[in-house]
């Protein structure tokens, strides 16, 4: 299980949500990245990707393979 206690949570600078509508990340232990809902806050469900998986992630929608 990971710790997620001290998880620094941060949205994307491009987010421009007022009202709390976006997805935070967070730099956890072993290179593992967490992700979760904002509007839930610490109710939310916490994604927990491993380095490599956030990588091949980011790099797809870098490339827009989840355009609309």
């Amino acid at each position: 299980m990971i710790d997620l206690s001290g998880a620094e949570w941060f949205k994307s600078s491009r987010s421009s949500s007022s009202g709390g509508d976006c997805v935070e990340a967070a730099h956890l232990s072993g290179g593992m990245v967490g992700v979760r809902d904002s509007k839930l806050g610490e109710a939310s469900p916490v994604f927990v990707f491993e380095p490599q998986m956030w990588d091949a992630f980011t790099g797809a929608v870098a490339r827009g393979a989840f355009d609309r």
